[in-house]
């Protein structure tokens, strides 16, 4: 299947990429990349991700993650409120927005601070986003508030939001600055990256920003990831490669790959209540031992192991 992900690319196509564990995602990307002269660029969201990647391709493919790319472009310039404001507490932060008191809402009372977090929040919200504006339903719920009260907190700090953000995107603002705030900017000038084709790595965590950079790239592009791993939900990251408009393929484990899966396993596999010989669920690289969760299961299931 290696062989064919390759193949499928040099002829030019789109390509989704699912890769389980011990399936060689690295591999196949790494062969691709060596199949072709053109000017690659891989993406991955993690810093680590994407420096093991570099040592893989060499000077073939240009190896980043989406921050690095958005720093280089507009990041660099806020490099001082980066470090400046990166421990500015809440109450400093309320000031800068001109919360000097608390809001009545039925019987209930938000502090200043609460208010200046709200604001904050509807400003992270809109940085996940692919909106050009902030908006109303960037305020999440607020506990204990009804839908009219809900209403009512919003109209007050929408203008307020907003202003946060021009002063955000200036660099001699004030408030608490992000590498999402830069990521955000940079998204929004519509960027055209360097490359013939683009590598999207851990495409089952791209967050709706990055996405929407990646699918407005007239350069070929494939995107690749494993579905069961996702763990960047809460950043409101989801799996791209499930509409994604391209050929879809999915990498299957050799026979050797497969044996060599059982012999990290251990014994775990085979007592099932332990995790594994080594005592750990995982295995190096961080990938789940999937004999030993099998047999368990099996296990649990027939009442012979509790959970």
């Amino acid at each position: 299947m290696q062989a064919a992900a390759r193949d499928a690319f040099t002829a030019g196509h789109d390509l989704a990429l699912v890769a389980g564990a011990g399936t060689g995602k690295t591999s196949t990307l790494v062969m691709m990349g060596a199949a072709s002269r053109r000017r690659g660029m891989y993406i991955a969201f993690n810093k680590p991700i994407a420096l093991e990647a570099k040592a893989r391709f060499g000077d073939a493919v240009h190896c980043s993650t989406s921050h690095a790319l958005a720093y280089r472009a507009v990041g660099s310039r806020f490099q001082a409120r980066l470090e400046a404001t990166r421990h500015m507490p809440l109450w400093r932060t309320a000031q800068l927005l001109n919360l000097d008191r608390d809001l009545a809402v039925g019987p209930r009372r938000l502090k200043a601070t609460t208010l200046a977090h709200l604001v904050m929040e509807m400003v992270k919200h809109f940085c996940y986003s692919t909106d050009e504006q902030i908006a109303a339903r960037h305020l999440g719920t607020v506990n204990g508030l009804d839908d009219a009260a809900q209403q009512y907190v919003v109209q007050g700090l929408l203008p307020r939001a907003r202003w946060a953000w021009d002063d955000i995107c200036s660099v001699n603002g004030t408030l608490p600055f992000t590498h999402d705030h830069y990521l955000k900017m940079w998204a929004l000038t519509r960027p055209r990256l360097r490359a013939d084709y683009i590598l999207l790595d851990e495409a089952q965590d791209t967050n709706p920003v990055l996405e929407e950079i990646f699918l407005a790239q007239q350069a070929q592009r494939v995107c690749v990831g494993d579905p069961s791993q996702q763990i960047y939900e809460w950043r409101h990251a989801k799996d791209i490669m499930s509409g994604f408009p391209g050929t879809r393929m999915e990498l299957t484990q050799c026979r050797a790959a497969r044996t060599r899966r059982r012999r990290r396993c251990g014994q775990g596999a085979r007592s099932a209540r332990t995790p594994g010989s080594c005592g750990r669920l995982s295995l190096p690289g961080g990938e789940v031992c999937q004999e030993w969760y099998r047999t368990r299961t099996s296990m649990v299931a027939s009442g012979s192991l509790s959970r």
